[in-house]
């Protein structure tokens, strides 16, 4: 304990002389941490999208006129359940519909009641067992009587995914590209310091200091500069997105009918990846700038 306490006492006082030096260490890390915060937002969100139309519409939906009899719904069930291709036909009325997209929008499922007349058309919902086979099924599907329209959104999908595997990689590419940077910054921070101890460096040394011993506090120093970088960086990106979610929320839920991850999620989440990259590389950036010293 004596030695812990020890190391802490020592990195705030190396990081008090070094004042300037510490200072843009912490807004290189909590810059890297914003940028990285904002491409996880972002893919995040495009995730959670992506899956409530996988879930909503990887299926050939068949629209049903609303004058349709029971009888012309009934006959079109049979027809396209003829069909080799399909495997299973799930039938969706009006009300059903609805009450799917108001437990979609969640806590904005209200504004649906001012609607008045549910403007909503029943629907089928087509599994098939390919989806190679799907241009067959929507063929038959717009040939039988009472249909409206028919929707396959598998172009769609797959736009999602292949955009969501992209920003995936480029947060990926950025994010080690301004770790590297981060690391430096904060390995010349650390160097200052070991430079202006260099003289009591050398007399540890020679009464038999152990390398860790002599590398504790400029390692326990990276690692607040670190972690207060992450702290900042976590309660910015948890304030600007809870602004951003109280405002266009309800918006973005009636526009795409997918809601934005909640807060709650993205902070607490968002604080353990960011403590641990902001610690990670403040201890990295300690240890780079101690190597060749302490390898002498």
């Amino acid at each position: 304990m004596k030695a812990i306490f020890y190391n802490i006492k020592q990195a705030f006082r190396q990081i008090g002389r070094n004042r300037g030096m510490s200072t843009a260490s912490i807004f290189s890390i909590t810059a890297m941490l914003l940028i990285l915060g904002l491409f996880f937002i972002i893919t995040v969100n495009l995730n959670l999208f992506t899956e409530v139309v996988k879930a909503d519409y990887d299926l050939v939906e068949v629209y049903v006129e609303d004058d349709a009899s029971q009888m012309t719904i009934n006959k079109d069930i049979e027809d396209l359940k003829a069909l080799d291709e399909v495997e299973s036909i799930t039938f969706r009325t009006k009300d059903e519909a609805l009450k799917i997209m108001k437990k979609r929008w969640g806590e904005s499922g209200y504004l649906l009641d001012s609607l008045g007349e549910n403007p909503l058309p029943s629907s089928l919902l087509i599994s098939i067992k390919n989806v190679d086979d799907a241009e067959a099924v929507i063929d038959k599907a717009n040939a039988l009587p009472g249909i409206e329209s028919v929707k396959y959104y598998k172009e769609t999908v797959e736009k999602l995914t292949k955009a969501t595997n992209f920003l995936q990689t480029g947060s990926l590419i950025v994010m080690a590209f301004l770790v590297l940077v981060s690391i430096i910054v904060v390995s010349n921070t650390v160097k200052l310091t070991v430079f202006a101890r260099s003289k009591e460096i050398e007399i540890m040394k020679y009464i038999g200091a152990t390398n860790w011993f002599i590398r504790g506090p400029f390692l326990t120093e990276g690692i607040i500069i670190g972690l207060f970088a992450a702290l900042v960086s976590s309660g910015l990106i948890t304030l600007i997105y809870s602004k951003v979610v109280d405002i266009i929320g309800t918006d973005v839920v009636a526009i795409l009918s997918s809601p934005l991850v909640p807060t709650d999620y993205l902070a607490g989440n968002l604080l353990i990846i960011f403590l641990a990259l902001g610690i990670s590389i403040g201890a990295c950036g300690s240890i780079v700038s101690m190597r060749k010293f302490l390898d002498k």
